[in-house]
């Protein structure tokens, strides 16, 4: 697998957006927090086979990438929210160009496999 860094000029857009959502678990995150906000529980209900700790590694990631946000209510008990920022949602048309190139490469290559 390609590393984020590895033959990559520094300061090339693609590598610069493949950094920030390289990894197995970053588009998932960013996947499921495109409808709504949700609760660091709820993320891991939704996403069952990421560990807490390597959720909590990703989100972290995620915020100081600028592409999460991490809102803490005043609550008793205290309430963590995560929402994607405005250059989270930016993400959207690019992974629904993702998602449509994934289905017409599976279309083809299942025709000939």
């Amino acid at each position: 697998m390609l590393k984020p860094d590895e033959g990559i000029p520094e300061g090339c857009p693609i590598g610069t957006t493949f950094k920030l959502i390289n990894g197995k678990w970053k588009l998932r995150i960013i996947h499921r927090l495109f409808s709504e906000g949700k609760r660091f529980n709820e993320l891991n209900r939704l996403i069952p086979e990421i560990s807490r700790q390597m959720l909590t590694q990703n989100l972290r990631e995620l915020e100081a990438d600028g592409l999460v946000h991490r809102e803490v209510y005043a609550e008793m008990p205290p309430r963590v929210e995560y929402t994607l920022t405005e250059m989270g949602c930016e993400l959207l048309p690019i992974l629904l160009a993702m998602e449509n190139w994934g289905k017409s490469y599976l279309a083809q290559t299942s025709e000939y496999g």
